[in-house]
């Protein structure tokens, strides 16, 4: 049985700095996406971290998407160092992945840090022992549990994910159009604040930006990363990234958006959920 997500269920997981702040006690999301073939993946993760609020964003990745995001967001670091958490993945592709990082994948994936793992960095998710939200779409979902030996997901959507979850020991947040989050421990909720205008490349690369900003929040604020915590800051995570679009098109009269426009539009999302928290 599922839970609807709201608005409140969202303030109680966002937090305003104070003024006893720092960039370090306000999270450091460490971030290994994009690729020469996908760089622009990079940088819409990267931007979305940033919009939605925490103290520093590390870099790491390829020549060409590091040179991107740099010149979209110079206060990005773009050197390896101490992260609360990481966003893997976006704009990858695991049989194009060099064998060094698979490697550095795998020690990520092995390491006491909470990982949001999309994309290229699913197939290595399942053995993983660190705290790990996995955010596939359906099609790679459903690639993900040929893997496990589980049957093919069906119609049941919150079925699949919960028994994906159990399966991996891991939060599995399903995107499309009714956004499902699913805890390993059974507990489900379904996130549908979006528009059909989400639809669209690049869209998924937020997401992941935005949820690896809240994570690496909580962590440093010394709140929780079990896996009930976890679904939580996944939920509130969607939940941002569907007002944001729906902002992002009303700004335009209605009409389509791009994913750059949903990671324009989460500041002021990010300020409407704390005031009215």
């Amino acid at each position: 049985m599922t839970r609807s997500w709201t608005m409140e269920d969202t303030a109680r997981v966002l937090h305003r700095p104070t003024a006893a702040d720092d960039k370090y006690s306000r999270g450091v999301l460490g971030v290994r996406t994009g690729s020469d073939a996908y760089p622009g993946a990079a940088v819409l993760g990267v931007e979305a971290a940033w919009r939605t609020g925490l103290g520093m964003v590390r870099y790491v990745g390829p020549a060409r998407p590091t040179a991107l995001v740099l010149a979209r967001r110079p206060e990005t670091v773009a050197t390896d160092g101490r992260v609360q958490a990481w966003l893997i993945g976006s704009g990858t592709d695991a049989a194009s992945r060099a064998s060094g990082e698979t490697e550095a994948l795998r020690a990520i994936l092995h390491d006491t840090d909470p990982v949001i793992v999309d994309a290229g960095a699913l197939d290595l998710a399942a053995d993983a022992t660190a705290p790990r939200i996995l955010t596939p779409h359906d099609r790679e979902h459903a690639r993900l549990r040929t893997s496990l030996g589980l049957a093919p997901a069906g119609h049941d959507r919150v079925a699949s994910a919960v028994e994906t979850a159990e399966a991996t020991g891991a939060v599995v947040l399903l995107k499309g159009s009714a956004t499902i989050v699913a805890a390993p421990d059974g507990a489900a909720f379904d996130v549908a604040a979006g528009t059909p205008w989400l639809a669209t490349a690049g869209t998924g690369d937020v997401l992941g930006g935005v949820i690896g900003a809240l994570v690496a929040g909580a962590v440093a604020g010394e709140r929780r990363a079990d896996a009930a915590s976890l679904a939580a800051l996944a939920a509130a995570g969607a939940w941002l990234h569907g007002h944001a679009a729906r902002q992002a098109s009303a700004e335009r009269g209605g009409g389509p958006i791009t994913a750059l426009d949903v990671a324009e539009a989460l500041p002021r999302v990010v300020a409407e959920v704390l005031d009215a928290g």
